[in-house]
């Protein structure tokens, strides 16, 4: 399976690609997908203990300036005529929130985008998962955005994002995921 991917392992080309250069091959290229970290949060960290993912009452919600993150994430998005290709959300109520409010398209939850913070033992697993469906979509125009947690992404890229941050992946010639660019602030 192989190691999370890092800016440290990048190709020379990825390596020397600017956030100007990264939109505008998101725009022509094939193969982009970005992995999301669900915008700002009322405080604390993890979720209540009992918490159901039916009832976004007993999760940890997004807060008015995640409301408002998310509204100006997808309005990039718009700006830059990125093609969107899918869009796949942890089924955590801030996940899903951050996804609709990008305003981008159809969102459909996605069980392999759930937080391993608290279940660590499908780790693995999921990890596996979203790995497979980054590189299966190697070839396919359109981006694929993906919402979902700090822990879940940083076992994907070797990089744990702010609330709101994205992390940029591709499959390179080789047919291993990199990083081909990292945003922390919209």
């Amino acid at each position: 399976m192989g190691s999370p991917a890092s800016p440290e392992t990048l190709a020379p080309d990825v390596a020397q690609a600017t956030e100007a250069d990264i939109w505008t091959q998101m725009q022509q290229g094939t193969g982009y997908v970005v992995l999301l970290r669900h915008a700002q949060t009322v405080a604390g960290t993890g979720d209540p203990p009992g918490f159901q993912l039916e009832d976004c009452a007993t999760q940890r919600n997004l807060s008015e300036a995640g409301r408002e993150q998310a509204a100006r994430i997808g309005q990039v998005f718009r700006d830059r005529n990125i093609p969107i290709h899918q869009i796949l959300s942890s089924q955590y109520c801030r996940c899903l929130d951050t996804a609709r409010l990008l305003n981008l398209g159809e969102v459909e939850p996605s069980p392999m985008l759930n937080s391993t913070f608290t279940n660590r033992a499908s780790e693995a697993e999921q990890t596996a998962q979203v790995r497979q469906r980054i590189l299966d979509h190697q070839n396919t125009p359109g981006v694929i955005v993906m919402v979902s947690h700090f822990v879940n992404i940083g076992d994907i890229s070797g990089i744990n994002p702010p609330s709101g941050g994205a992390v940029i992946m591709r499959t390179n010639q080789q047919g291993e995921l990199e990083v081909a660019e990292q945003i922390r602030d919209w």
